[in-house]
This record gives C-alpha cells, sequence and structure tokens, in this order.
C-alpha cells in the first residue's frame, strides 16, 4: 500500500485539523493571550501553571486647564493550564494502520476532546458573564413567536451596546439545540435573503444575522436558582456606602439559598457605561461567585461593585435596607445559551512538557496551528504486545471581560 503508516508526526497533523472543525465554543473567543507563553514555548508547559492576563488601565476625565496627575492601575485576570486527553490502544497487527483507515478513530477521539474544552468553556462563561436577559423557564419543549425570537437578539444588543462592547462584528451567539430550533421556527416569516434561508432551511441551524455570528453547541450549560424567593426582597442589604467583591446583608432577609451562577441586582444601583460612567438606566446585575446558604450574612459577587474612580461600573453604592432581586424564579432551571463579544472570554492552548526517555515511548509528536496544540505520544506494552497512543491538550479558560457577555436564559 503507498499510503505512509500512521506515525506520530502524521497523527498529530490530522487529529489537529479535526479538532479545529469539530470546535464550537473555543473558536469564537480570544486567543490572543497564547502570547503569554511565547517566551516558554520550546520547553512546554506543565498543568496547574497560571498567567495574570492584564487588562488595559482606564483613567478619568480632567476638566479644565490644571494638571491632575493619575497613577496607572492595572486589573489582572488569572488564567490556569489544565491537561486532558484520550486515549486508544492497538494490537500489533492493527498498528500498520495507514492515516485513513485511521480516520473515523481519529474522529472519535477528537470528538471527545472538542466536547470537554467547549464544555468547560460554557460552564466558565454561564458562572461568570456578567448580564441575563429573559425570565427563566423549566426546561421542556417551547416556541418562540417571531416578536420573542427577535427580541432575545435585540435585548442582548442593548445590553452589549451598554457594556460599549465594539460593533466590530466580533459578536457572538451559542445556542442550545432547544434554542436553536426555537429560533429557527420563530424567525422563519421574518424577511430574509433567499441565500439565508436556503442556508438555514438545508442545516436547521440558525445563520448569522441580527448582528451576530451564531452557533449551536450540545454543551450550553443549565443553571438551578436557589430558593431564595424571587425579589426583590426588601431590607436586603446592611450598610450603606459598600463595594468591593463581598456585599453585606441581613441575615434575616437571606430566607433561601443563592447558587452560584446566579445573577442578581440592588435597588437603586444602575449599571454606567464604561467609558463615560453615565448611568444605563438598567440595573446593574452581578454574578454570585460561590453557594450562599439561607440565613447568610455576606454574598461573594463578580465583578467587585465600584462605585467611583477609572474602573466605575455602578452608579453608586446601595443604600443600607436596599432591595436584593435575584433573576428568575425560586428553584427554576433554565439553559444559558450565550451571547458575548470575542474578548469577553480567553481560551489558551500551549504545548505540554516532552516525556521522559524510555519507558516504551516509541515516539512523540507535537503540531500547533492557529493557537491549537496537540501532543500525541505513542508507547508499547511488551507484556501484552499492544500499542498505546494518547492524544494531550493543555489549555485554560478565563472570564477577561466578562461584563461583554449575556446569558439568553429560557
Amino acid at each position: 500500500m503507498s499510503n505512509s503508516f500512521a506515525t506520530t508526526s502524521v497523527v498529530a497533523k490530522e487529529s489537529l485539523a479535526i479538532l479545529e472543525n469539530m470546535l464550537t465554543f473555543a473558536k469564537g473567543v480570544n486567543r490572543s493571550w497564547e502570547q503569554e507563553f511565547q517566551s516558554n514555548m520550546s520547553r512546554g508547559y506543565a498543568p496547574g501553571q497560571t498567567i495574570n492576563i492584564k487588562k488595559p488601565p482606564r483613567y478619568t476625565w480632567r476638566a479644565g486647564r490644571v494638571s491632575v496627575p493619575q497613577g496607572t492601575t492595572q486589573q489582572t485576570v488569572p488564567l490556569t493550564l489544565t491537561q486532558g486527553g484520550t486515549d486508544l490502544s492497538f494490537t500489533s497487527a492493527e498498528r500498520t494502520l495507514s492515516i485513513a483507515q485511521m480516520e473515523p478513530l481519529l474522529m472519535g477521539a477528537m470528538a471527545t476532546v472538542a466536547n470537554e474544552i467547549d464544555r468547560q468553556g460554557l460552564d466558565m462563561a454561564i458562572n461568570s458573564a456578567q448580564n441575563g436577559i429573559a425570565t427563566p423557564a423549566g426546561l421542556g419543549t417551547f416556541t418562540l413567536t417571531q416578536a420573542q425570537a427577535l427580541q432575545f437578539y435585540t435585548d442582548a444588543s442593548t445590553r452589549l451596546d451598554q457594556a460599549a462592547a465594539p460593533r466590530d462584528r466580533q459578536r457572538y451567539a451559542v445556542m442550545s439545540p432547544r434554542l436553536n430550533g426555537a429560533m429557527v421556527t420563530g424567525l422563519a416569516g421574518l424577511f430574509n435573503s433567499g441565500s439565508k434561508i436556503s442556508e438555514q432551511y438545508g442545516s436547521g441551524l440558525m445563520v448569522d444575522s441580527l448582528g451576530f455570528n451564531i452557533a449551536m453547541d450540545q454543551n450550553v450549560q443549565t443553571h438551578t436558582n436557589g430558593t431564595q424567593p424571587a425579589g426583590p426582597t426588601a431590607n436586603a442589604v446592611n450598610g450603606a456606602g459598600q463595594s468591593g467583591s463581598t456585599i453585606t446583608v441581613n441575615g434575616a432577609a437571606i430566607t433561601g439559598t443563592i447558587t452560584r451562577g446566579s445573577k442578581i441586582s440592588f435597588g437603586g444601583v444602575n449599571a454606567v457605561n464604561p467609558q463615560s460612567r453615565q448611568s444605563t438606566g438598567v440595573a446593574a446585575q452581578f454574578t454570585v461567585t460561590a453557594d450562599v446558604a439561607g440565613g447568610a450574612t455576606s454574598i461573594p459577587i463578580s465583578p467587585a461593585l465600584t462605585p467611583s474612580g477609572a474602573f466605575q461600573n455602578v452608579t453608586g453604592s446601595p443604600a443600607n435596607n436596599a432591595t436584593l432581586t435575584v433573576l428568575g424564579a425560586a428553584s427554576s432551571t433554565y439553559e444559558g445559551s450565550i451571547a458575548y463579544h470575542k474578548n469577553a472570554f480567553t481560551l489558551a492552548m500551549v504545548p505540554l512538557d516532552g516525556p521522559p526517555s524510555g519507558r516504551g515511548v516509541i515516539s512523540t509528536a507535537q503540531e500547533s496551528h492557529k493557537g491549537f496544540t496537540m501532543r500525541v505520544i505513542e508507547y508499547f506494552d511488551p507484556v501484552n504486545d499492544v500499542f498505546g497512543m494518547r492524544f494531550d491538550v493543555l489549555f485554560g479558560w478565563a472570564a477577561t471581560y466578562p461584563e461583554l457577555a449575556v446569558v439568553m436564559a429560557v
């Protein structure tokens, strides 16, 4: 046979190409921070290593002629690397497979890897996105009218506009299969070009429209609210003038649990445009970063509530006894399809350290393309006369600008 045997180098190239094509959410996020690893790319990295992503500094406006020098503060977001992969084994006879014969095996293996990368990314997204729209409803069969379907997109666009997300064709919407089906049906009667209608009809998927690059991903996560009653809950905030990533509350007002990832707001606290610091007229939303038990006296939130300065994100601190509102109904479960600007989330995929010599290792190869990196190691078990081939990726997710993301809850 003229085909080459499936050497690790050939397999690494082929598997990386398949992986890239299978990824959905991971292809629509920021990849530029991999350059932080460039200085030591040749030696690879190990699981658990962390880089701190620096966000651009912000400054306040000076009115008048007299200079008011400002110090420079740069916020950072940690990105920690994690390792994973999938593994295959072959008998000596099966080892003679050519790359053409191995392709179905690689498809299956890379589907597993792509699924997990996207799953981890979407889990990070639903638990960090600052904003939420729509009222959560119980999961099940549902339909959307044309007006409801359009409102999902327009509400998401409005929230991104209010957060000063650029309109640079880098806005994405990743929907669950359930929401995708409802959108296709709900928008079927909307005027579109013939090519878009044909593409949508042929694929069964929403196509790019209404200012978003649209995709469907089966890994869209679900979230279940805690038992805290639907708000607004009166007399919740304990103390005026609070700021930061933890808000003190009256334990008597927290009669139920609030789960990690829930979106909350405080009465009288509106979001501001991040550049002008002018009120958007919409309640500022925060994501609860850890489960909160009933009777708790503090709630951890993200982003940090910042009522003044260059990084101001609210019109002011909540007043003493201000209300607390949890988005959605108590104990309700919803899917968190996500609309976001590309810079909201970051994925870094970097080389791994090479394996030690000996120990049955036959060969190893590592390939990188467009920011995606795959390591393949072939080894031999002489006792069982079995060849093994492992596929490894080293990657990390970070919510670099969670204010540029909106959970589309249904």
